[in-house]
């Protein structure tokens, strides 16, 4: 056996300055020297070093709305991605409910993308083999990342929503040897946990940071996320326990509306729109779904990345340089996307200048370098005019197309999803899917933070942290 690693608890994820000052102060001066070394499982949070959230503030010259639409943003997690955030909660409450034991199993981390490069990173930095399953037609930058953490990966067949091939490949790997151990982001409830106690109370700690400001008024007025996993969502249900009236808003592509439409199809917004509603997501809670054009999300990244791109934000639309500071090399494909849909919801429940939108950047521009070489050879090179189009149509022009409202029968619906994949699929049965109507199902899963922090400090006191 190998010696174990331990992490942060949640609490230290939400608090990094609760963290042993000795360990936190080791931890940030390796974010930038040592940045594989494992004493960065104590950078995983969403606070910088002055203990602030990051996250920034869209101008209303981009989105064209009043609404304040509040960006958390994910590039500066170790692996560039608030998704280890999920990927570590996974792996060690295996870990210290000595389901998994390095030395002895390999992890396999299914993904299309964030989640296991997060599994490539987190896996090796526990002393694992650590396995990737995603699918071939994902970013070159996205395979990199995951040898580069010292990981292996398998590529599947397919693109983004092919999520049925991962599923195939899983189980046939577990039933080659009992040391293969699937950690399921799209089934385990660590990643539900994980964003519904760090990213949610993370935000409200936002909120109210902005709310001492003068922006907004300290509650979320809606909580806006594509779904890959459906894990970030999950915060959704934590900024509405704090404001009841809180809207949870999901998103997936135009080209793949399985919520929305019981649709499917190919897309290219990384990430997200997997053909299938993830055991994690507590449908009930959300109040409305919004798909997005996957080309639009693009050619939006473009704007914010290009050089003729910032140029014209600053120069026709007035974008203060700070502003642009921020918002340049932000945001990924699928940040654009909550973008869009946070300046949908804006507008489709008339939220005004005090009814702040919170979203998320799930990572940033470092994974699509070659998509957007890509749009350059398709469509030519950026220009001012074009920028200007874009700006126009995808930005200020986001309409009211596309949106479904949670009334109850879209809920059951939603819910009754969920049985193609899990019952019939992948094993479980019609009274675990039917206890997920309960309200109370949801509860006590949140409750289980103090339990993995409570065992997790104990194993911790025996052994050796990070």
């Amino acid at each position: 056996m190998s010696e174990l690693v331990y992490g942060p608890t949640f609490e230290e994820m939400l608090y990094p300055d609760r963290v042993d000052p000795a360990v936190r102060k080791r931890a940030l001066e390796a974010a930038t020297a040592a940045p594989l070394d494992p004493i960065n499982l104590y950078n995983i949070t969403w606070k910088a070093p002055d203990g602030k959230v990051r996250m920034l503030v869209l101008p209303p010259e981009l989105t064209g709305v009043d609404t304040p639409i509040v960006v958390m943003v994910g590039k500066h997690f170790p692996t560039g991605s608030h998704k280890v955030g999920a990927t570590y909660s996974v792996t060690m409450e295996k870990q210290i409910h000595d389901e998994i034991e390095p030395g002895r199993d390999t992890l396999i981390f299914p993904s299309t993308g964030n989640y296991g490069i997060g599994g490539a990173w987190v896996g090796t930095r526990l002393g694992y083999q650590s396995l990737v399953l995603l699918p071939e037609q994902m970013s070159k930058e996205r395979f990199e990342k995951i040898r580069s953490y010292g990981a292996d990966y398998i590529a599947t067949v397919g693109c983004e929503s092919n999520v049925k091939e991962i599923y195939d490949k899983c189980n046939e790997l577990a039933a080659q040897s009992p040391r293969n151990k699937v950690l399921n982001q799209f089934e385990v409830m660590g990643n539900y946990r994980f964003h519904w106690y760090v990213t949610g109370n993370s935000a409200l700690e936002a909120l109210a940071e902005l709310a001492s400001s003068g922006i907004g008024d300290g509650r979320a007025a809606a909580f806006v996320s594509a779904m890959g996993s459906a894990g970030t969502i999950a915060a959704g249900d934590r900024l509405k326990q704090h404001n009841p009236d809180c809207k949870i808003v999901g998103l997936e592509p135009i080209q793949c509306p399985t919520l929305y439409n019981n649709g499917y199809g190919d897309h290219d917004i990384q990430g997200i729109g997997d053909k299938h509603v993830t055991w994690i997501h507590n449908v009930r809670n959300m109040d409305a779904m919004i798909a997005i054009d996957d080309l639009s999300c693009k050619l939006g990244l473009q704007v914010l990345s290009d050089d003729v791109g910032i140029a014209y934000l600053a120069d026709e639309l007035g974008i203060g340089q700070g502003a642009l500071a921020s918002m340049q090399g932000t945001f990924g494909i699928s940040g654009v996307c909550n973008i869009l849909g946070a300046i949908k919801a804006a507008k489709h429940y008339g939220f005004d200048k005090k009814s702040a939108v919170v979203t998320v950047a799930t990572d940033s521009l470092d994974r699509y370098y070659s998509v957007m070489a890509d749009l350059d050879a398709t469509y030519g090179a950026l220009t001012k005019a074009e920028a200007h189009a874009r700006v126009r149509s995808i930005f200020h022009g986001a309409g009211l197309d596309w949106i479904q409202d949670g009334t109850p029968h879209a809920r059951d619906r939603w819910h009754n999803l969920k049985y193609y994949t899990w019952v019939e699929q992948q094993g479980k049965s019609v009274a675990q899917l039917n206890a997920q109507k309960s309200h109370e199902f949801w509860l006590a899963e949140q409750d289980q933070v103090k339990e993995f922090d409570r065992v997790l400090r104990q194993k911790r006191g025996s052994a050796v942290m990070a």
